[in-house]
């Protein structure tokens, strides 16, 4: 188990943003939310404002959404268009949409000042069958590294259906407590008796590929909810469903706070079903939140030490404990917590 330690404060938040999510591919939306010049995609990525924009070229480009002058941000946080040009909302210097210092407006001669050093800081992007994906590494690996093994297994032909919906929720325990809860199905019996009524929850089985861990249960006849559900490094999962998808990205806001973002793409022809899915998919949410703030209270009562991961359900909660251990540049945690 990692030490408790890393569950909480605010010393463990910024080391998980720096050392593990700003260093892997995040994902921040869709190309189609972006399909003219000058729309762009606003966003935080392990607490770096970060800002994705169409260029005239057709291409996409992205940046630290942060003016060279004294830190303003060039657009609010959201969907929107630029224009031709990033203007800074706070004294108004203008960027080309490829990052270079278009305009310092109004700013007055200051010998030895060169607009070509003061570019916006770039970061890396990249899009993998529609899916807009930003790292602050500029010498990450490729996307399709990561993506390689859920393309292997998830239909390409659904690439092609629209968002048709965004919902977001917001649980009170820390990032890691509810990606540990995502990744493995021993709760399901206890937490979520509904879900044995869409899946077998008795054959529930999970599988690590590459970066990517999977998680297998038979449907019933008449699941809605049941599929492929896939977990891809650090915090972003991919439920495809038989008629659409959704994508869960689990985000930091504070050592305690978690951020859910769902994105539902559905095939048109079936949106009749979209009804009993987001009920049991709130459902499903709200039970998570109150287990997943329990345990984090009880993390933080200082009591809780450490405990024990089964070797039959928890494969993934240990391998992902073994990379955040790895990210920070600790020892790999023990799978059995010393008792005395």
């Amino acid at each position: 188990m990692l030490p408790v330690e890393l569950y909480r404060g605010d010393e463990a938040l910024r080391n998980d943003r720096e050392k593990v999510l700003r260093r892997a591919w995040q994902f921040v939306g869709h190309v189609s939310q972006m399909p003219a010049v000058g729309d762009y995609l606003a966003d935080v990525v392990g607490g770096a404002p970060v800002v994705v924009v169409r260029k005239a070229d057709g291409e996409l480009a992205a940046f630290h959404n942060v003016c060279r002058h004294r830190a303003g941000a060039l657009v609010a946080d959201g969907v929107g268009n630029c224009g031709e040009v990033f203007t800074c909302r706070y004294h108004g210097w203008k960027y080309a949409l490829d990052g270079r210092l278009r305009s310092a407006v109004d700013f007055g001669a200051l010998p030895g000042f060169d607009p070509r050093q003061y570019g916006l800081f770039p970061i890396r992007v990249e899009s993998w069958r529609g899916l807009v994906f930003v790292n602050a590494d500029l010498n990450a690996a490729p996307l399709a590294e990561l993506m390689a093994p859920l393309g292997g297994r998830w239909a390409e032909g659904q690439a092609e259906f629209p968002l048709v919906e965004t919902r977001q929720h917001s649980i009170r325990c820390n990032w890691k407590a509810y990606v540990e809860n995502y990744l493995e199905g021993y709760h399901i019996r206890m937490v979520h008796p509904e879900f044995d009524g869409d899946v077998v929850v008795a054959e529930y089985r999970t599988e690590i590929e590459g970066e990517v861990i999977f998680a297998h249960a038979p449907m019933r006849d008449a699941s809605v909810y049941g599929g492929l559900w896939a977990w891809l490094w650090p915090n972003l999962a991919v439920n495809v469903y038989r008629h659409g998808y959704m994508i869960e990205r689990m985000t930091a806001i504070g050592p305690a706070e978690t951020r859910l973002d769902y994105f539902y793409f559905f095939d048109p022809a079936y949106t009749d079903e979209l009804a009993p899915m987001f009920e049991l998919s709130d459902l499903v949410t709200a039970q998570d939140l109150q287990v997943c703030e329990e345990v984090q209270r009880n993390l933080e009562a200082g009591v809780y030490s450490g405990g024990v991961l089964s070797p039959k359900h928890e494969q993934g909660v240990a391998w992902f404990q073994d990379r955040i251990a790895a990210g920070l540049g600790l020892p790999q945690p023990p799978r059995l917590a010393a008792v005395g």
